[in-house]
């Protein structure tokens, strides 16, 4: 049995409409849209813009967005190109099943549990922070010992709003993707609002001598804060997990995981550039520059709308991980590489009940309890090895599959996908020795549980099994 071994496309598509295993396809070009802005605008924007410029870029913190925005734009259109030809669960893992084989497939879903889950878990937290501080605003406190991950130095056990929020949001995901999609969508408005609220109220504010000297750190600066704020737009890739929730999924993927990125990266560049110019980049390492920001020149009743916006705009990033999360695991448990309780479908409301469940409580575990900082910071680098998988799919893919119908393809082929694995590359090497040796360390168990469990309950052992019996 080769470890290569790999799943034909025919294969992907008709196992995606089977019987008894089908999700109900109910999502359009705005709901996938709403989807990417949910995913991607969240803590990026209202917490880590103030510590990029502070401590990397300055200024230049534009720079540093319009660099990371790049190499999305570019790993973007690759997912584009394959989830309109593969339109099926999976996202990454499915199409690298179909292009580079088995092992490295497993490879990159273990990898995309590691962005998928983490980054839910980190988010989950970062929720709590500003919840709690929305509390504090009305004179409420909650039990100092259940306001934080365990960490007895500081008298904190359990982070009971993370833990809430996540089984409130598994909650909601139990109920069919259709209401997900409209909260999501609602959560979305609400947020991108007060974004839009920041830039009409802070740009009569600017100080363009606030962008002197623009490039404080270097551009070594500029690459640092890249690598940071890459963590913002994390997300329009959970889009392509929703494939096989889709109507006319040839259409509407590259439509939504396109236009969620091109708004998105709008929004940071105006808001980076609004924010530096309003604030001494040197005074911008805050938890909440956005809302400091504001504070600073004495709009103190739009600061109080950027809390609102912070709280719904991490609600729709979480809802969208979880999402993401599970449908991975649906998509991994059916073909055999782990338990099939994760790919069974309930039929009265077409989700995957038990799988969001045990999502659901292993990520509420994880923030509720185990301290995040630094596991956080792996989702940057397992996203990056991901977008590179993708670009580099695309380029096997249209050596092996000339024929194939692509509803989009991605232009300027190969040099779109090379830019993709050049940018994404790069940032990688500006991440800490550290996070590289956890990642390979991470990789290390996956390979375990692979040869352990997953090659030997493999449902490609079956199509071998019967190969064998024709020949």
């Amino acid at each position: 049995m080769s470890l290569f071994r790999k799943k034909s496309i025919d294969a992907l598509m008709s196992e995606s409409g089977k019987s008894g295993a089908a999700l109900k396809k109910e999502l359009g070009a705005f709901d996938l849209t709403m989807l990417g802005i949910g995913a991607i605008i969240g803590t990026g924007i209202f917490v880590l813009t103030g510590v990029a410029a502070a401590e990397h870029a300055g200024p230049a913190l534009v720079l540093s967005f319009i660099l990371s925005g790049l190499a999305c734009v570019f790993a973007a259109l690759c997912y584009a190109e394959f989830a309109s030809s593969v339109p099926v669960s999976g996202s990454a893992y499915t199409y690298s099943y179909a292009t580079f084989g088995e092992i490295i497939a497993w490879m990159l879903g273990w990898d995309l549990i590691l962005e998928y889950g983490v980054a839910a878990s980190a988010v989950a937290a970062g929720w709590s922070g500003y919840f709690q501080g929305l509390l504090a605003g009305f004179g409420i406190e909650l039990p100092h010992a259940l306001t934080s991950a365990y960490d007895p130095s500081k008298g904190t056990f359990i982070d009971v709003p993370a833990i809430v929020i996540v089984l409130l949001i598994t909650f909601l995901l139990t109920q069919g993707v259709r209401k997900s999609a409209r909260f999501n969508a609602v959560m979305v408005v609400i947020k991108v609002a007060v974004i839009l609220l920041f830039i009409a109220v802070g740009v009569w504010y600017v100080k363009p001598e606030n962008w002197t000297p623009f490039m404080p750190f270097g551009f070594s600066g500029v690459a640092a804060g890249a690598a940071t704020v890459f963590f913002a737009y994390l997300g329009f890739d959970a889009v392509s997990t929703a494939a096989e929730e889709v109507r006319n999924p040839q259409r509407n993927m590259p439509i939504g995981i396109i236009a969620s990125l091109a708004v998105c990266t709008l929004l940071y560049i105006a808001v980076s550039l609004i924010l530096t110019g309003i604030v001494p980049y040197d005074q911008l390492g805050v938890k909440n520059p956005v809302a400091f920001a504001l504070n600073y020149i004495n709009q103190d009743w739009v600061a109080g709308f950027i809390s609102l916006g912070a709280i719904t705009g991490i609600t729709t990033v979480l809802l969208v991980m979880l999402y993401a999360q599970t449908r991975l695991f649906y998509a991994i448990s059916r073909d055999g590489l782990l338990p099939s309780l994760f790919a069974k479908v309930s039929e009265r409301k077409q989700v995957p009940l038990v799988n969001s469940w045990v999502t659901g409580i292993a990520v509420s575990i994880f923030a509720g309890v185990i301290p995040l900082n630094k596991l956080a910071h792996l989702t940057n680098i397992g996203t990056l090895f991901a977008f590179t998988t993708v670009a580099i799919g695309i380029l096997v893919l249209r050596k092996t599959e000339p024929n194939l119908k692509r509803s989009f393809m991605v232009p300027f082929v190969p040099i779109i996908p090379l830019l993709a694995v050049a940018f994404c590359t790069y940032l990688a090497l500006q991440l800490p020795a550290m996070t590289w040796l956890s990642f390979g360390g991470w990789l290390a168990i996956g390979l375990v549980i692979y040869f352990l469990y997953g090659r030997k309950h493999s449902k490609l052992n079956e199509v071998h099994a019967e190969q064998k019996q024709v020949s």
